[in-house]
């Protein structure tokens, strides 16, 4: 697969497998343990839950596909996200979306193979006066319009080459 996952992250998951097990529902906490402790749920993770709760890694991965807050890549170095509450759709978040799409090269809800962007639509930031508003880790962005994107993504760029 991809980037060998670290041993001890295994042993700390199964001590929460261990903690969890005998309680009524332990699939939930046991999985947001995990991806608390991985950055996100790849399949050698699933399939060590499985094992460790004595369930089908089906069940598993139907929890990890069902639930948004689980990921089955990990994020990229920084996490994109656009506005599409009301404020900022009729004010043209579609349009600021579909550029950084066209942009990335990915679609929402994806990671860049460089690792360096992960997008993801949100339904509200809290900035309704600045819409549309985009959120690159803690920084906003606002009032954008498609053509401001080249500019904002080459910020990240440079400084991952710096």
């Amino acid at each position: 697969m991809g980037k060998k996952l670290d041993p001890k992250l295994f042993e700390a998951l199964e001590q929460v497998i261990v903690r969890y097990k005998d309680h009524k529902g332990p699939l939930m906490p046991v999985m947001q343990a995990a991806q608390d402790l991985f950055g996100y749920l790849p399949i050698e993770v699933q399939d060590y839950i499985a094992r460790g709760l004595d369930i089908p890694l089906v069940k598993v991965y139907g929890v990890a596909t069902f639930y948004s807050q689980f990921k089955l890549e990990p994020n990229g170095e920084n996490t994109i996200s656009v506005c599409l509450g009301t404020a900022c759709y009729v004010r043209g978040a579609q349009k600021v979306l579909d550029r950084l799409k066209e942009e990335l090269g990915i679609e929402e809800g994806k990671t860049t193979p460089d690792g360096l962007f992960t997008l993801s639509g949100t339904r509200c930031l809290g900035c309704c006066g600045l819409a549309p508003v985009i959120m690159i880790n803690d920084d906003v962005y606002g009032r954008l319009k498609p053509d401001d994107i080249p500019g904002i993504l080459d910020k990240y760029r440079r400084a991952r080459s710096a």
